[in-house]
């Protein structure tokens, strides 16, 4: 994997979390604002998707290749499936789920880069 993508992938992460964790201290329901920084940080998961599948495909490394590959290919699904509950859900609630999706996605971006450099 590449360094500077889990930086970008975690820092557009913690945009989308910090700007959930407003809304939820606000009572705001989710918006278009929220939707594009949803959307930067989803081309970003999937330029990691793309990037992870082409250097874990071509790569004699040894890893655990079908946790790193679950894990690579779930990712991009956590944050769009919440911000769809939150709306159709227009409550405080939701955007917890919003903000809790995102320290998710955090953490499995995390456990990415742990397998991948555990065996460098």
């Amino acid at each position: 994997m590449l360094p500077w993508l889990t930086v970008v992938v975690l820092v557009s992460t913690a945009a989308f979390g910090v700007m959930a964790a407003f809304y939820v201290l606000r009572h705001r329901p989710i918006d278009d604002p929220m939707i594009i920084v949803l959307g930067v940080l989803e081309l970003a998961l999937i330029v990691q998707v793309v990037v992870g599948i082409a250097q874990g495909v071509s790569t004699s490394r040894d890893y655990e290749k079908p946790v790193f590959f679950a894990y690579l290919v779930t990712v991009p699904f956590i944050a769009p499936v919440a911000a769809f509950l939150a709306l159709k859900e227009r409550t405080r609630s939701s955007m917890a789920v919003v903000l809790g999706s995102a320290v998710v996605v955090a953490v499995l971006v995390g456990r990415l880069n742990q397998i991948w450099s555990l065996h460098a």
